[in-house]
């Protein structure tokens, strides 16, 4: 393992260890307040069993990955606990996502402090799962919680699961089947990892959805079920909104997450309730999508100066401002007080035979395309939790049928867009429950379309105002960005009506999403003249 940390701490420039020589207890039972016991392992430098501790809780085992973070922490003088949540990796119970996590992460965090080795002074980290159980105990943790690292996650654990008031189908799914692998010993032979993808394309495709957890894992799973059913049930997600109090939280937190990745308009959510109310918080938004060594890396030095600042009282190692920003385009890295930073709106409007410019649109006819649930309009790279996602050549999507293209002209001068990006679309539809889909390209010289960001709103009865026409307006909230459209690029727009499988398609009906399985296809209509000005809003930094 020695070699790993070594291999490990030069491939993510973390700081050099203080010692190799480190112990291992293993399969420690920690009993919960309802008698179930959750396996745990604790790692300590030999003869320094006394420092601050480290505590990670994961629903994905203990060993490879998370074994190697802890014995990275633990090589830097740190004792780790690392433990197993209910239901996985050997823990007792039922794993129930996001349920149990307040009450066995506060159990927890009081049997350390019951220990005779423990020092008085906690942290958590841990990144996607294992910092939502960190969000699930911050605003009501013990006194000894000094500091908490949670990158790549949120306490909105219902806003990421229904972005845009649609069903996060893919990321979800993949999720089910990585818990699911946790369960098998062993690794997978090519014929089962084969067999896993022909599963998982096939539980992608899966209607009614509510059969998708069994196509893909052979099990139902009951938290899939709840999430498709009880989408609007306030009373069902009320116990796991930890954002709720995020505003008296004391603990102070760092933040790492990448402009790709699923968690990344939730967790600036959480980064503002913090700012707002005058929390000690700090963010870094790197090039990343969810699965990322990069972010990975980034995560532990990060959170290693961070630990070294409030477990340690020694200085930051890296000076810095509050928030740090890789700027797309330009690849570089930049510091700025707070985000977002100042900036100015501009228009972009959406004219007519594909062109998109800050002048006011001009009379024209809208243009129009079918959306057909049954070949629906594919999701290209993107904030997915796979490997697909991320920055991808689009040129293939938009030369789809059900796929609308607006195009700049080319840039004279580079464009600096940073911060969140919506757009405003004046649209008709011949159906009432119907999905508007914007993504934001950069085209370069070659013709080659890189998605940045993009967004999607899920309409239905009530939730949009038409006119006498028809038409409504309706707005998309996008992922931010901080990118550089170089001189000679073009900006790009693309309108559809889904992003399918990212997305649960929307089938049309207006029936219940798990069992629904009746398709209806939808006639769209964007319109883009003076009494309908369709456009993307860019947050615009200018030179200086």
């Amino acid at each position: 393992m020695t070699l790993a940390t070594r291999a490990a701490a030069l491939l993510g420039r973390i700081p050099p260890a203080q010692t190799r020589d480190i112990k291992v207890r293993r399969d420690v039972p920690v009993t919960m307040p309802d008698g179930i016991s959750l396996l745990t392992d604790r790692y300590w430098p030999r003869g320094g069993g006394s420092g601050p501790v480290i505590v990670m809780r994961s629903p994905y085992g203990r060993g490879t990955v998370w074994a190697l973070a802890a014995r990275l922490f633990a090589e830097r003088g740190y004792q780790v606990i690392l433990q197993s949540c209910r239901g996985t990796g050997g823990s007792d119970g039922e794993f129930d996502a996001y349920r149990n996590e307040r009450m066995d992460g506060l159990a927890t965090l009081a049997w350390i402090e019951e220990q005779t080795w423990f020092s008085g002074k906690l942290a958590m980290a841990g990144p996607s799962y294992l910092g939502i159980v960190q969000w699930a105990v911050a605003t009501d943790p013990p006194a000894s919680l000094r500091a908490m690292a949670a990158p790549i996650s949120s306490a909105r654990v219902r806003a990421f699961t229904y972005p845009g008031e649609t069903f996060s189908l893919e990321s979800t799914l993949r999720w089910l089947a990585l818990l699911a692998g946790q369960r098998r010993t062993g690794r997978p032979q090519l014929r089962e990892q084969l067999a896993a993808r022909r599963q998982m394309a096939r539980g992608l495709m899966t209607l009614p959805l509510g059969e998708a957890d069994s196509a893909v894992t052979g099990a139902r799973s009951g938290f899939y079920q709840d999430w498709l059913a009880r989408i609007d049930d306030d009373a069902f997600w009320s116990p796991v909104a930890f954002d709720r109090d995020l505003g008296s939280l004391t603990v102070p937190v760092t933040m790492v997450t990448g402009w790709y990745d699923m968690f990344l308009p939730a967790q600036l959510a959480d980064y503002a309730a913090l700012r707002d109310a005058d929390r000690d918080v700090r963010l870094t938004i790197g090039p990343w999508k969810h699965t990322d060594p990069g972010v990975a890396g980034e995560g532990l030095r990060d959170a290693l100066d961070w630990f070294g600042t409030h477990l340690l009282d020694r200085g930051a190692t890296e000076q810095r401002s509050r928030v740090r920003l890789f700027i797309g385009g330009a690849r570089r890295w930049v510091e700025v007080d707070e985000w977002p930073p100042p900036v100015r709106t501009v228009r972009w409007h959406l004219h007519a035979h594909g062109v998109l410019h800050p002048r006011a649109p001009e009379s024209s006819a809208p243009d129009r395309y079918r959306y057909d649930p049954s070949d629906p309009t594919p999701s290209v790279g993107g904030s997915l939790l796979g490997r697909a996602g991320g920055p991808r050549d689009n040129r293939a999507l938009e030369r789809r049928s059900d796929v609308l293209v607006f195009s700049s002209a080319a840039l004279v001068r580079d464009l600096e867009v940073i911060g969140p990006i919506t757009a405003e679309l004046h649209v008709r539809s011949t159906l009432e429950n119907t999905d508007f889909f914007v993504r934001l390209c950069d085209v370069e010289p070659s013709g080659k379309s890189v998605n940045l960001c993009d967004g999607l709103v899920r309409l239905s009865p009530g939730s949009w105002r038409r006119t006498t026409e028809g038409v409504a307006m309706v707005e998309v909230s996008l992922w931010p960005a901080a990118h550089v459209f170089r001189r000679g690029h073009r900006l790009r727009v693309q309108v559809s009506s889904g992003a399918h499988p990212r997305f649960a398609r929307n089938l049309g009906g207006g029936e219940p999403l798990a069992t629904a399985v009746s398709m209806h296809s939808a006639d769209q209509e964007i319109w883009h003249d003076p009494g309908h000005r369709s456009a993307i809003l860019l947050p615009v930094r200018d030179a200086g």
